[in-house]
């Protein structure tokens, strides 16, 4: 602090050294007498501004110190007043100007305005007095400088008007002598995430203060305490006690019938007592829940003895300082142990501005309107596997919610029609009934490994549920469905659809059924609804009565014997070398339907390699490369890594630091990368760098270049030759027109087992490659479309009723191709189905399609059947809607045939 002369006036200033400069914009108009530390002003006695509390003199008035006095703003010198602000009312306690106890000096109303006691300013609001207190100040020369400066104030959060701070008389729970306690009964509960119980919730513990209990409102429950002017004073605890000393019987404890009784006097000749007017703080009763629900301790001591502590309670985080705190000091109070025994505390959920969600503001989606746009399991999912159960805040964002729906429902839901439209196809062309068989072997090791990561699964799901962690185990269920759907489905597609034979089809079949089934046990807590909607469909194909509901079922318990690891870590390593492939076709824009010649993996670990070579056809197929090479030999093809910091991540850590590790990371050779790679981190000077705070660049000699692109996940290398020669740009040629041949089918609705004849007409090809491929690659189109195909020369297409017909462009050319139907049978009846109010929820985006009326066998469609047709169609399943034809409920699905029926809410 120093003590400064002011050159112009002769004055005198003491103030913080820090806010000189703010103070006096001229350094030239000051001079500096003396400089010290604040703590040297402390007790020194000062004549207040206003002569309004003299009477205080002997303890008031006086210099004390602080540590939350700041050098960013101010002068450095804060006036207290005790009873208008949290750190004020500590400052004057701690230094004696007051005491807990006494009478509050508070000299503003319940309306914000000045009483009697600041006589210049009676009646004044205390922010319109703000003017005329600058005002008089300069009337009597005490003002030194008036001006404006920004800063956070309190604002009422409905009405957006400003608040102030103000003290009022209240009744407290003493609960700072109890903070052992406290802390001892908190210690034997168990919290997920543990860092809110240790850190948040035990400071808050640690440094407990009494709890004000009182509210001074009508609206309430009533605090039983009676008293007198003598200072007498009656606590009722039941209403017994109340008759026994009022003489008054009631069955309404509210205020307008409590507020009238009196208590006689205990005491010859005193004044009757009468209810305080203050109202239960509304903390303070759910605080009392786990014995005020049972009307303990007057009746049910059985039952609140069998249930309590509670097993487990869940609340935002916020309620570290609510409930949770509220809960354990009355329980802590009576019974000296917590009233629950686990807890998950929730984050915040926010807007996606990150604000308070606020009525008032509108800022965020309608939930219903989320709920019937995307359901409510979507909604369920994206909440329960965002950062919320980590008790960290989410920022709300729809699209969260749809992306739910895109890249779990759809998937999974996408799955089970797999399921279904191949027991379909199974029936139709063996005329066979699919029925699950659990005691049917499985060999292949697709179903080892599928059956095996769903046994491990239910395992962690088990001991991550009873430790509370839902954080961890809706990530790994969603990456199940993944699994199942990515990789399980995809490379059993040929087995799926009896492309290899009956009895695999039927075993994969019924691997894949008792996953679904199992995985909708799983799923159901998280999502009830899609799940018990696919529950209803799947018990069907069971030999055993599975219930009503999945909801009335247990959850699976795992089997260690169908668990095997060995698998399950050769088909990781497989997805790593084919996610890898994956990425190079990306980077050099290269389809999956364009075969390449060649892929080499590099690893150092020989049991990797043999993972890699006993599913090698698995990665054949899927990164569509004709050869694969299995190798450790990094030198031979001419590979080197470099490393490159991530900006974001060791920018915020390493701050001066970072500019000279990142020279030396971009430093840094081949071996040492790998050395650090094997390691698991780096050493860059004084600072430990871990391996997934930088990134890894690939780099391939200049004669390999030519050939190779290269892609490592800091585990595994590959190489892939990216270069096709004419054979294979033929064959992905083919491949691009049995695409459009498989869209046109799935345009008109036709499904695998339809029998339709496909024609084609080039309409422009400047090079003749497509006609070309079309013909010398006819026998292949035609086996992977399973249908005929063939130049159409209109002579034999006009033969059949055409089904659908359309262009496609295809690498310059323009493709025209016809589907009819050999049967020589005309178009089943169909109608327009249009949604009117809805949006498209688990089937393609779409808002229009057309439906058929009668099938093959010219029988009409029921309503309940065009019902289930249009809810496949626009994923509408669960969601009631009406069927309109001519403004009226549609009863003869017929009578519509060539018209539009309108789907409404």
């Amino acid at each position: 602090y120093v003590r400064v002369k002011e050159i112009s006036s002769r004055r005198v200033i003491i103030l913080m050294e820090a806010r000189l400069e703010a103070v006096f914009k001229n350094p030239k108009s000051y001079e500096i007498l003396d400089k010290f530390p604040g703590k040297k002003l402390e007790g020194l006695k000062y004549k207040p501004l206003f002569d309004y509390f003299e009477k205080y003199k002997d303890v008031a008035f006086k210099v004390l110190v602080d540590d939350y006095v700041t050098e960013e703003s101010g002068t450095g010198v804060v006036h207290q007043a005790p009873y208008f602000g949290e750190d004020d009312y500590r400052v004057c306690l701690a230094n004696g100007i007051i005491t807990r106890d006494q009478e509050i000096i508070c000299p503003v109303d319940a309306s914000g305005r000045f009483t009697n006691e600041v006589r210049d300013f009676q009646g004044q609001y205390v922010k319109d007095a703000d003017k005329n207190i600058i005002t008089l100040l300069k009337k009597m020369g005490r003002l030194y400088h008036a001006g404006q400066t920004k800063h956070n104030y309190p604002f009422c959060w409905r009405s957006d008007t400003p608040l102030i701070y103000k003290a009022v008389p209240s009744w407290f729970i003493r609960v700072e002598p109890m903070s052992e306690r406290l802390l001892n009964a908190s210690s034997h509960t168990y919290w997920v995430p543990d860092f809110v119980k240790e850190k948040r919730f035990g400071n808050w513990l640690r440094s407990a203060r009494d709890w004000a209990v009182s509210r001074n409102r009508y609206w309430g429950t009533p605090i039983p305490i009676w008293l007198n002017d003598d200072g007498e004073i009656v606590v009722v605890g039941s209403i017994e006690e109340l008759y026994e000393e009022s003489g008054v019987r009631v069955t309404d404890l509210h205020r307008e019938v409590v507020d009238g009784i009196e208590i006689p006097s205990r005491k010859p000749g005193g004044k009757p007592l009468r209810r305080i007017d203050e109202v239960f703080d509304c903390w303070f009763e759910s605080g009392s829940m786990p014995f005020a629900q049972l009307h303990y301790p007057f009746e049910n001591a059985d039952d609140f003895d069998s249930r309590f502590p509670a097993d487990f309670i869940a609340e935002g985080i916020d309620q570290t300082r609510g409930w949770f705190y509220t809960l354990l000091v009355i329980s802590t109070a009576l019974f000296d142990k917590a009233p629950f025994k686990n807890l998950i505390a929730n984050g915040l959920v926010l807007a996606a501005d990150g604000q308070k969600m606020s009525k008032r503001k509108k800022n965020y989606p309608d939930p219903m309107e989320v709920v019937n746009k995307y359901g409510a399991d979507a909604l369920r999912l994206y909440l329960i596997n965002s950062p919320v159960v980590r008790a960290e805040n989410l920022r709300f964002k729809e699209d969260g919610v749809r992306d739910i729906v895109k890249d779990v429902f759809l998937p999974w839901y996408n799955a089970f029609r797999f399921l279904y439209q191949n027991i379909e196809r199974l029936h139709k062309e063996d005329g066979m009934k699919f029925v699950y068989d659990a005691t049917r072997k499985a060999d292949n090791v697709m179903d080892i490994w599928i059956v095996s990561y769903k046994e491990s699964l239910l395992e962690f799901v088990a001991a991550e549920m009873k430790a509370y962690r839902l954080y961890t185990v809706v990530p790994r269920l969603t990456k199940f469905i993944d699994q199942l759907t990515n990789w399980y489905v995809r490379l059993n597609r040929r087995r799926l659809k009896g492309e290899l034979g009956k009895e695999d089809c039927l075993i994969s079949l019924n691997t894949l059924y008792d996953i679904l089934v199992t995985m909708v046990k799983m799923m159901a807590p998280f999502t009830p609804f899609l799940t018990d909607f696919m529950y209803q469909k799947l018990k069907g194909l069971s030999p055993d009565e599975m219930g009503e509901s999945v909801h009335y079922q247990m959850m699976p318990v795992g089997k260690k014997a169908r668990i095997n690891k060995r698998i399950e870590q050769s088909v990781s390593n497989m997805q790593s070398v084919i996610e890898l492939g994956r990425i190079l076709r990306d980077r050099n824009t290269i389809p999956i339907k364009y075969p390449l010649q060649e892929c080499v993996v590099i690893h150092q670990n020989e049991e990797f390699l043999e993972d890699i070579k006993s599913l090698e056809e698995f990665v054949l197929s899927e990164l569509n490369v004709r050869t694969m090479i299995l190798s450790s030999d990094r030198e031979k093809y001419g590979v080197t890594m470099k490393a490159e910091p991530d900006f974001k991540a060791l920018g915020q850590r390493l701050k001066t630091d970072f500019k000279e590790v990142t020279q030396t990371i971009r430093q840094l050779s081949d071996a040492q990368i790998q050395e650090g790679i094997h390691e698991g981190f780096f050493t860059i000077g004084q600072h430990r760098i871990e391996v997934d705070e930088l990134r890894f660049l690939v780099q391939v000699a200049e004669t390999k270049g030519q050939q190779y692109e290269a892609q490592t996940d800091n585990n595994v290398l590959i190489l892939l030759d990216t270069k096709p020669n004419a054979e294979l740009v033929e064959e992905g040629l083919a491949r691009e027109i049995i695409n459009r041949v498989q869209k046109l089918k799935k345009k008109a609705h036709l499904v695998q087992t339809d029998q339709v004849l496909v024609f084609y007409t080039i309409l422009r090809d400047p090079e003749g490659t497509v006609a070309k491929v079309a013909r010398e690659h006819c026998k292949f189109i035609e086996g992977t479309i399973k249908s005929k195909f063939a130049v159409d020369d209109l002579t034999a297409s006009n033969q059949y009723p055409e089904i659908i017909s359309e262009s496609s462009d295809i690498k310059g050319a323009q493709l025209m191709l016809r589907i009819v139907n050999p049967s020589g049978e005309i178009q089943p009846p169909s109608a327009k189905v249009q949604l009117v109010g809805f949006r498209s929820r688990y089937g393609p985006s779409r808002d229009t399609a057309t439906i058929f009326l009668q099938n093959k066998k010219r029988e009409t469609i029921t309503l309940e059947r065009l019902r289930e047709e249009i809810s496949v169609a626009f994923g509408l399943y669960g969601l009631p809607f009406k069927m309109r034809f001519g403004g009226k409920d549609l009863v003869d699905p017929l009578a519509a045939s060539g018209k539009s029926i309108s789907i409404e809410k």
